[in-house]
Parts: structure tokens; C-alpha cells; sequence
């Protein structure tokens, strides 16, 4: 018994650490504070919001450049980098008659605060009340786009505020199954304090929904983003891009992405 005290500390320094440290393993921010002149979009207007908490977050404002349809997207960006890596998508969408919000979550792109789920709720609900006061814009023509991990957020805000459509790319099932999918050999289940926990709420949404994913996704495997496809409530839709990994353009900007996108804006 005394010759496993060394090993059952050494077990229990792990777990603290994982405890302690286990945020760094789901957010990866990028600190820079982007300019949407670098990333192509000169025209997209920058802009600040406050949360209920006190943060103040920066975003990007893209109106439609052509055959404006009066649809606004909020793009919930994923646990990496910052809103100009999703710019092209932006444009894109842009070009096809739908404005644009792109913002990033505390933490990121030079915004204060540290991310958590609770933390990128309120982010959210901060961004759509920005919309809610912004001229012009249709707030029962508001569309909320969640890619990965920001797929978990828009789920939860479609919970409290119904959008016209919600489309989530490459998302899971809860953040314990993929926990527990990339590391099999840890209590996840035990440990995880930010749980994302979409598979409970999706059944609740009202929002004709989208799901668009990968058949290669070595991070969010195809099989999870059935399950939770499965249970959510009709009208809804499957798109499955052959050969696509989770970061591939084919799902970040690609055409199948973008016109699954506006069928679903479109046709809802």
C-alpha cells in the first residue's frame, strides 16, 4: 500500500492539472485585433457591443453588396483563431444578398475577458441585442450560423431567441462525447467544467435548422454530428460534404457550404 502513494499522487497531480488547465485545451484564441481591410472586407464597418457583464467585444458589421433578401447572419466563430479567418465566408455571403455579423467571443482578438461557456452565452446574447438595435436590420430576418464550437453557442441562444433559420457546421453532440472520443483514457465525464451540452437542447429548438458537415472530420466525427442531427425536431436538413476535414475550405468557404447556406436562408 505505501509503494502506491507515490503513484496515486502523481494521479491526482494530472487530474488537478487537467482540472486547472483543462480551458487551454478547448479554446485556442488568437490575440491579434484584426482589421477587416486585411482580410478583404474594406467595405465591413468595425464596431464594439457591451455584455451583461461589462465586457466590451469587437466585431465587424458586412451589409449585402447586391440583391439585398433582408437576412442578417450572425456567425458564431469556433474555439480558434479570430472573425477575420472567417471572412471569406462573410464575403461570400455578402455577395449573395445577406448581411453580415462577425464578432469575436471574450478572450479573442484583443477583447477582454477569459472564454467559458458560460462567458461565450452571454457574448452571444450580446451580439444579437447589438443587432436589435442596429437601423435597418429585420430582427425576424435573423439567421444564426455556428460553426464547431460556436455551433454549441448558437444552439443555446436559438433556445432563448428563436432566429428565422439555424445553421450549424461540423457540430457536436456535447463536449463530453468529444472529450471523451480524443481522450478515451480520462474521467471526461468527471472533469469537463464546459460541457456545451447541445444534445439536450436541440430537441427544444423551433428554427428550421441545417446541419452541413464532413465525412472526414478527424475532430468532430461524422457519427456524433448524426446523433445529434437525429435528435432534433423537423424541418431540418443533412448536407455531407465528401472528403471534407474539419478545417478544410470545402467547409469553411466552400461552394456546397455557401449554397446550402442560402437555400436554407432562403427557403425558410
Amino acid at each position: 500500500m505505501i509503494a502506491l502513494l507515490p503513484v496515486v499522487g502523481v494521479v491526482l497531480l494530472v487530474l488537478a492539472a487537467i482540472w486547472f488547465g483543462q480551458r487551454g485545451l478547448i479554446y485556442f484564441p488568437d490575440g491579434q485585433s484584426p482589421a477587416p481591410a486585411a482580410f478583404g472586407l474594406p467595405d465591413a464597418q468595425p464596431l464594439t457591443f457591451d455584455t451583461e457583464d461589462g465586457l466590451t467585444l469587437g466585431g465587424w458589421f458586412l451589409g449585402a453588396r447586391a440583391g439585398a433578401t433582408g437576412y442578417t447572419v450572425i456567425i458564431f466563430n469556433g474555439n480558434a483563431g479570430h472573425r477575420g479567418y472567417r471572412a471569406g465566408l462573410a464575403a461570400q455571403l455578402a455577395a449573395r444578398g445577406l448581411s453580415v455579423l462577425l464578432f469575436d467571443y471574450r478572450g479573442y482578438a484583443g477583447n477582454p475577458g477569459l472564454p467559458s461557456e458560460t462567458g461565450l452565452a452571454r457574448d452571444a446574447r450580446a451580439a444579437l441585442a447589438h443587432l436589435g438595435r442596429r437601423p435597418g436590420v429585420d430582427l425576424t430576418r435573423i439567421v444564426f450560423f455556428g460553426e464547431s464550437l460556436g455551433a454549441a453557442v448558437a444552439v443555446r441562444l436559438a433556445l432563448e431567441y428563436p432566429p428565422a433559420a439555424l445553421i450549424l457546421r461540423s457540430p457536436f453532440s456535447s463536449m463530453t462525447a468529444i472529450g471523451s472520443h480524443h481522450y478515451p483514457v480520462l474521467p471526461v465525464r468527471w472533469l469537463l467544467r464546459d460541457r456545451y451540452p447541445s444534445i439536450d437542447r436541440i430537441p427544444k429548438i423551433t428554427s428550421p435548422l441545417l446541419i452541413v458537415a464532413g465525412d472526414a472530420d478527424r475532430i468532430v466525427p461524422l457519427d456524433d454530428t448524426q446523433v445529434l442531427f437525429e435528435a432534433a425536431p423537423q424541418p431540418k436538413r443533412l448536407v455531407v460534404i465528401p472528403g471534407a476535414d474539419h478545417n478544410d475550405e470545402e467547409l469553411c468557404e466552400g461552394p456546397a457550404l455557401v449554397r446550402a447556406i442560402v437555400d436554407r436562408v432562403l427557403g425558410s
